[in-house]
């Protein structure tokens, strides 16, 4: 009589564990967390640095063709860089289900030590509408000087905004990518400094 208790016990207690396991999505809504892919520092970063880059290329295509083989050869080296670390940050928004630019630019570095712009309006060392049709009209040593200043000024902003996303954020590949972009493209200021020193231009 003992075991055959014991059996009923155990095949009640199977059935009531069934039993809730059946009922318990009614009874309780479970609502799984989801980690984001990137978090809102990183995602403002990718986006901000990518329209940065998209705007690099387009100052590497405004620039004639006919100009010092120096200065060209470094315009296409900026341009194949830009493009691979551009096709990664797309990679990221298109993983976040994010737009690849922000409406508001600028809003993740609010507090950050390196920010210095304002929110929303614009990103350090973007070029106006009107710089970009001046070298697109540019000839010659004009052309190579207003190139290498605007790039110069455009290369300082992008440092400034890796270096901020390189403070703000804690680990992973965004900070990694953000620190590798400061490094390469404050080596590429100091080639663009030399440039303009040649020809006795200031690089603002």
């Amino acid at each position: 009589m003992t075991v055959l208790r014991v059996a009923a016990a155990c095949a009640t207690a199977v059935f009531l564990l069934a039993l809730g396991a059946a009922f318990r999505p009614l009874i309780w809504s479970e609502s799984p967390t989801v980690t984001p892919v990137l978090t809102a520092t990183e995602l403002g970063f990718v986006q901000d640095m990518t329209a940065h880059h998209e705007q690099a290329l387009s100052l590497t295509t405004r620039l004639e063709p006919g100009v010092d083989p120096t200065v060209r050869a470094l315009a296409d080296q900026i341009a194949d860089a830009q493009r691979m670390e551009l096709g990664t940050l797309l990679g990221w928004t298109q993983l976040a289900g994010a737009a690849p630019t922000s409406p508001l630019p600028g809003t993740w570095m609010t507090g950050s030590a390196h920010h210095h712009s304002t929110p929303g309006t614009t990103m350090p060392g973007m070029a106006t509408m009107a710089e970009l049709d001046a070298l697109s009209a540019a000839r010659g040593p004009d052309a190579e000087t207003l190139f290498l200043q605007l790039m110069y000024r455009h290369h300082s902003g992008g440092v400034t905004m890796a270096r901020a996303a390189d403070t703000l954020i804690t680990s992973g590949p965004v900070k990694q990518s953000a620190r590798a972009m400061a490094q390469s493209q404050s080596q590429e200021m100091g080639y663009l400094g030399m440039l303009l020193a040649v020809r006795g231009v200031p690089p603002a």
